[in-house]
């Protein structure tokens, strides 16, 4: 199996304190393990990609274990809607960078770690640099653009980048870009169109799974330092936790492959949001060319009795949290229920945020309504601009 350089053959192993031997002895009386193993992780240097759901239980595991440095690159604040699986967070860091509130929680546990902290964006620019410093990058991101950043840069320096990904309750993980395995590209050689895979925001996501997947990805992580056991590259491990049943999928190297082929055609880091379609945006926007809403504006139009159609695309569960009171057909029920519209009245579409709800306005507007419009930011722009004491999720 693929593994990071042994301490042994670089230079002299690192000697562990009798605290730390006291610290690491259920390691240590491992024959897997040893003081040769312990030593290698508290010579092992890893880069963790994000510091949210699945970075928590990567970072708090890699630190409890021994890791001798730890990279995190996070430019995020902690909020409410993180707390339910961002597990190295509390209810007091509310308001705080991630870094910080994740630095307190790992020097904590154990004083003998170096943390290194990076408050910035990962981007073309800065990847190459940040990875050439790790023996490992564990990848906890969330998008399409960054994960293809990861990767691409992970191949180019010669890092193993350990993957998992999440979604309501399914995940996956896989050990990518080691000497003769496959990588992200292989996998997936090109990103789903934009919009089509709901984020977690938008989708939800089981509290406890990015603890699952983030647990594998220390467990891979770890096996890659100690050169033990046999890593996930070249397999694809599928988590169903609804179901708690573990699939995998075997793996080839694309000899085709762009970035990690025979041919390559990738030699440099390219502009990943331009490549999975999402250039220039910071945050979801919806609409295109379909007209558009703002809550301002319909607020305006209810207050002023204006004979306004409220159309809540949203599933049953979502209304029950909070609504507009508008009238609710999901968007998967729209084609059959669509008899249930007046097309003579001005419709208002809305979602969480505005993705389902722009879909909904494209199927309505080909079937030949005229006046509709997508609320702009969905019920969460409202909850956040026109009534502060709506609950928002």
């Amino acid at each position: 199996m693929a593994t990071v350089p042994d301490v042994n053959s670089v230079k002299a192993p690192p000697v562990l304190s009798n605290d730390e031997i006291l610290r690491y002895s259920r390691h240590l009386i491992m024959p897997e393990v040893g003081m040769e193993g312990q030593q290698k992780l508290k010579a092992a240097k890893v880069l963790c990609i994000g510091a949210g759901g699945l970075g928590s239980p990567l970072a708090l595991y890699l630190t409890a274990a021994g890791v001798g440095t730890l990279g995190i690159v996070d430019f995020d604040v902690v909020d409410y809607t993180n707390l339910q699986r961002q597990i190295i967070h509390t209810t007091a860091d509310v308001g705080r960078k991630k870094l910080d509130s994740a630095s307190d929680k790992l020097k904590a546990i154990n004083p003998f770690l170096n943390l290194r902290t990076f408050d910035t964006k990962l981007t073309s620019a800065n990847a190459l640099e940040l990875f050439r410093e790790f023996d490992i990058v564990a990848d906890g991101t969330d998008n399409f653009p960054t994960r293809y950043l990861v990767n691409d840069a992970c191949v180019l320096t010669g890092k193993p980048n350990v993957y998992g990904s999440i979604f309501r309750f399914e995940g996956q993980a896989s050990v990518f870009a080691t000497k003769d395995g496959p990588c992200y590209r292989c996998l997936y050689p090109e990103p789903p169109p934009p919009g089509l895979v709901p984020s977690c925001a938008e989708g939800g996501v089981l509290g406890i799974l990015p603890g699952l997947v983030g647990v594998i990805q220390a467990t891979e992580t770890i096996k890659l330092i100690l050169g033990q056991g046999d890593s996930l590259a070249g397999r694809l491990l599928l988590v169903d936790a609804l179901g708690m049943k573990f699939r995998e999928l075997k793996l080839r190297k694309n000899p085709d492959c762009p970035v990690c082929g025979t041919h390559r055609t990738i030699t440099k880091l390219i502009d990943y949001e331009e490549f999975c379609g999402v250039r220039g945006q910071e945050a979801p926007v919806y609409g295109g060319d379909l007209p558009l809403i703002s809550v301002e504006e319909l607020k305006k139009k209810l207050d002023a009795k204006a004979d306004i159609f409220v159309l809540d695309v949203r599933e049953p569960h979502e209304y029950q949290i909070c609504n507009l009171g508008g009238y609710l057909i999901p968007l998967g029920d729209l084609p059959k229920r669509i008899s249930e519209l007046d097309s003579s009245r001005q419709i208002v579409a809305h979602c969480k945020m505005g993705g389902r709800s722009a879909k909904a306005v494209a199927f309505l507007k080909q079937a030949g309504f005229a006046k509709v419009s997508n609320l702009t930011g969905g019920i969460t722009a409202w909850a956040e601009r026109i009534d502060t004491k709506m609950p928002k999720y």
